[in-house]
Parts: structure tokens; sequence; C-alpha cells
């Protein structure tokens, strides 16, 4: 036990005996230059020290200290100067106070009293400090500022080291350089390369902008910041949080951990692993399962895809507008409307979100497909979609068996506050559609029409009302004789099993089968005379 302890002894004391006292070369000794009078006072309170007074000068080593009035204690080698203070080393270090003790055995000097330390273009002003020689570093403890050209720090208590030329500023800490302004309790800065530590909750305000961080680099001249420790970025009505975050003006600024985007103004946000972007060009690049919210309307809009671009065109213009690009694997879900693509461009310059490589757009119980499909936006609301090549409208009444079709080469639905109020199809169009009876809402039968053109117009409820179409050739099959084929169109397709559930469901990809793919497709012009201009007075109308 005691071979034990004495070998955690031998430990400990090596531990702390490895920083060793750095040891005094040289000439050692405060030497008198000069002083106008001279004199010793063996009754006075400092019966050891030789009484200087008028012009009075030493020097010690590569120093040289100047006074009006000073006690000179020869045997400990130390000085106490008073009034007009003045301390030199080298050329590159300047000390101005009213008092000063200096102890040239140790070589530490504590000055007093309207201190102001000049060290090559940085300047520290306080009322108190001291100036280690030995290990060449300044402390100030009842505040200071610090100043290194435009910027200025301010704190309670901090610390300069002069062979480095890098400073720690604690309590109360604060950097002014006109723009920008950090408020913090503990910070590390470097005068050499103007860049600033903020350790703790500590926030930056740069033209408008704020970051809150805990844990921050930033370069004040060229605006450069690192950002740890789940920081903020706060501009007007827009944020952008997350893990790490790396801003550089004028060029790519990065964002990688949980980054959270938020624009409050038009209420949405950006979620995802990794995002980078250029403030001066608008790019925009996110991805690692990034998902777009929208919060503008009653219901939220939940979008994911494996990557998400943004291109800013006429930027710093009043005619600046935005593409977003998302690819591949698009899938979108709210409460009143889902979606699944292969990828989407949004276009903020006509509002036009476009979805390419087998779309699909669901709405409570109607489905809808096409090559590619557009949907025009109005305050977030949407107010047109076109549907164009291979257009199938799919509305399930409840079973498995029975489903409301429509089939053409384009299609187009108009909205009125976001409802549908009129959908035209045209192109080889086909229908199949389930009359109901008023009395008991049963099925009259099964409505097969082949047309060119046909409009549909809905009521207040989005129920059908009445359609418009010019002469078609059509059979209405009553419940207990249709024929089994009629009950779906030869494009009939239903991807219910595809369909976003939740928002949590966006993450899980689900897409067609190869064999469900839509491919380019022949299809017979329907039976009808060619019509030059179309005109609503000749065509037919049904009334449902």
């Amino acid at each position: 036990m005691l071979l034990i302890l004495c070998l955690f002894g031998l430990c400990v004391s090596s531990a702390f005996g490895a920083r060793k006292k750095r040891k005094i070369v040289g000439d050692n000794r405060i030497y008198l230059i000069h002083a106008d009078n001279l004199r010793f006072d063996q009754y006075s309170v400092n019966p050891d020290a030789q009484i200087l007074t008028g012009h009075v000068s030493f020097r010690h080593q590569n120093s040289h200290l100047t006074c009006d009035s000073a006690y000179f204690y020869q045997a400990t080698n130390s000085v106490k100067a008073f009034g007009h203070v003045h301390f030199r080393q080298g050329d590159t270090l300047s000390l101005k106070c009213d008092y000063a003790d200096y102890d040239g055995q140790v070589q530490f000097m504590r000055a007093r009293h309207n201190v102001v330390l000049h060290h090559r273009k940085q300047v520290l002003n306080t009322d108190s400090l001291d100036y280690d020689r030995l290990y060449n570093y300044v402390n100030f403890s009842e505040g200071g500022t610090l100043s290194d050209g435009k910027n200025k720090l301010v704190a309670d208590w901090g610390r300069y080291y002069v062979d480095t030329r890098e400073a720690e500023f604690y309590y109360n800490v604060h950097l002014k350089n006109g723009r920008d302004y950090i408020t913090t309790d503990t910070m590390f800065y470097d005068t050499r390369n103007s860049v600033a530590h903020v350790v703790g909750p500590s926030k930056i305000t740069s033209k408008g902008s704020v970051v809150n961080t805990s844990n921050g680099y930033y370069n004040t001249k060229t605006d450069r910041a690192r950002l740890y420790g789940r920081s903020t970025m706060v501009d007007k009505d827009k944020s952008i949080t997350g893990d790490s975050l790396f801003y550089v003006k004028d060029k790519d600024s990065e964002g990688f951990g949980n980054v959270i985007y938020v624009d409050k103004r038009n209420k949405n946000s950006l979620h995802c692993g990794y995002l980078r972007y250029n403030e001066k060009t608008g790019y925009g690049f996110a991805t690692r399962r990034p998902v777009a919210i929208d919060y503008s309307q009653k219901d939220t809009l939940w979008m994911h895809s494996d990557t998400m671009k943004i291109y800013t065109f006429n930027i710093n213009t009043d005619s600046v507008y935005r593409k977003v690009h998302c690819f591949p694997k698009v899938r979108a879900f709210r409460q009143d409307v889902q979606a699944v693509c292969d990828s989407m461009v949004f276009n903020s310059q006509d509002s036009c979100m476009t979805m390419y490589k087998d779309p699909i757009v669901w709405n409570a119980g109607r489905q809808l497909l096409g090559e590619k499909i557009q949907l025009f936006m109005n305050d977030s609301t949407l107010r047109y979609a076109h549907v164009i090549g291979q257009a199938l409208s799919v509305e399930s009444l409840g079973d498995s068996i029975h489903y409301n079709q429509v089939a053409s080469r384009e299609m187009e639905a108009f909205f009125v506050n976001g409802k549908a109020q009129k959908g035209v199809s045209f192109g080889n169009v086909q229908i199949v559609y389930y009359p109901i009876n008023d009395k008991d809402s049963s099925m009259i039968g099964l409505n097969y029409t082949e047309t060119d053109t046909a409009k549909m117009f809905m009521d207040e409820h989005q129920q059908l009302v009445r359609i418009w179409m010019p002469k078609a050739t059509g059979t209405l099959y009553p419940m207990s004789q249709i024929p089994p084929v009629k009950y779906k169109l030869p494009s009939f397709a239903w991807f219910d099993n595809i369909r976003p559930k939740d928002k949590n469901d966006i993450f899980e990809w689900r897409g067609k089968r190869e064999d469900q793919k839509l491919k380019n497709v022949s299809r017979h012009t329907a039976p009808l005379q060619r019509i030059g201009k179309k005109d609503e007075k000749k065509g037919e109308e049904v009334k449902i």
C-alpha cells in the first residue's frame, strides 16, 4: 500500500512539475539613469528607498521607465513610480499610467490609474493593469477597452498576450467595429487576424442580421463566421439554425446537422441535414433528407425529395424570381392533397409547380395522373391545373370495383378559393361515369362515352352537376348488365398503395413498378366528325 501511495505521489508531482519557470538570463538589475534630485530619509515610511524627483529615468534590460518621482529599492531591485509614468519595451510596447510598482527581480509591474498600453496597433485602456514580463502577458480586472483598428472590445476582466497578440475577455464582453456588434461573457480575440472566438451564450449583430451562438468564430475583416453548438442566424423575417453554420459574405455559406431554415413572412421552412447557399447569386442546395414545409394555409404541406436546389434570377432587383428544383423521389402530403413524382420545379415568376415523370396527385377519393402536371398557385392556393399527356382522372366510389374515370390527351381544371369549379378534357376523351339516383343515392348504371372534348362543372361542394360535350357516342349500361371489360378504361390505374398516408410517410419512397410506368401509347381517334371551331351552342349538355 505504501509503495502504491509513493508511486501516486511521484505521478502527481511530475504532472504538476511539468511546467518549469523561465530562467532570467543576463543582467537583471535595475539601473538609475537620471534624476534631478536624490535623497535618503531613514526616518520616513520608506527608510530603504532612494527618493527620486524630477525627470526620473530607469533602465532594465531592454526596457526604459520614466516618471516624475519614484522610490528606488536597490536592495530588492524594485521601483515605485509616481506621476506621468511611461514604460517602454523595445520599439513595439509602450505603457503609460499615473502610478506603477515594478519588481525587477520577477519582472512584474502593477500599473494603476489611467493606464494606456500601446502594442503595435493595439491600444488597451484600463484603470488597473498587471504586466508579467517574464511570461509576457498583461491582466486587467477592473474593466478595460482594447482598440484594434476599427474594432473596440470592452470587458470587465481580460488578458492580453504580447508575443502572440491574442486576448482573452470575460464578463460583459462587447465588441464593436462600426457595423458589427458582439455581446458575450467569454471571448478569445486574435488581433493579428481580427478573429473573435465567443464561448457561452453570445449574440452577433451585423447589418441588421442577428446571430445567436454558444461557440463561434467571427472574422471582423472578411465577415466570415464559423458557428458551432446549435447556432441561429436571423435576418429580418428569415432565420437558419444548425448544429454547425459556416458563413462567408458573397460566397457559399453552409449549414450542417439538423438545419432548419424558416421564412416567417411567406410562412414556409426547410429542414435538412446539409444546406449550402450563396447570398450573392441566390443559389441554394439542400440534401440529406430535406423537407420543405408550407404553413401558409390552414393545413400544412410537407414535401420531401433526395435533393433540392434553388436558382435566383435578377437578384436584388424588382423583377427577382426563383426556381426550386426537387429531385428525385418527390413525395408531398397535406390533409387535402397528396402528390408523388420523380422530379418537380417551382417557378415563383408565374407561381407554377411542374411535376415530371409519372406524377400522381390525390385529393380525397380522386386521383389524377399524366406524363406532366402543372399546378398554378394564387397566394398559395391552387387556381389552375394542367395535365399533359395520357391524362387520367379516377374517383373512387367507396369500393374496389366502381370508379368514375376520365381519360384524355390533356386535362385542365379551374379553381376558385382552392375549390374545383370547372374541368376540361380534350383529345380522345373516354368517360366512365356512374349516375346516382337522387332519392336513395344508388347507382343507376354505367355510362360509357367517347368524345373529343368534355367540360365538367362542379358545385360549391365539389360535386359534379353537369357535363357539356359536342356530339359523342356512348352507352348507358344498367347495373345488372355491365360487361366486365367496361368497368375500367384501358388506361385505368389506381395507386392507393403509393399514396402518402401522413407527413412521416413522405420519407418512404414507393414508386410505380416498371410495368406500371407511363409509356408512349397510340390511341384511336373518337368516332366523331371533326369540328373546325368549338361552339358550346352546338354541343350537347348532360344534366346530372
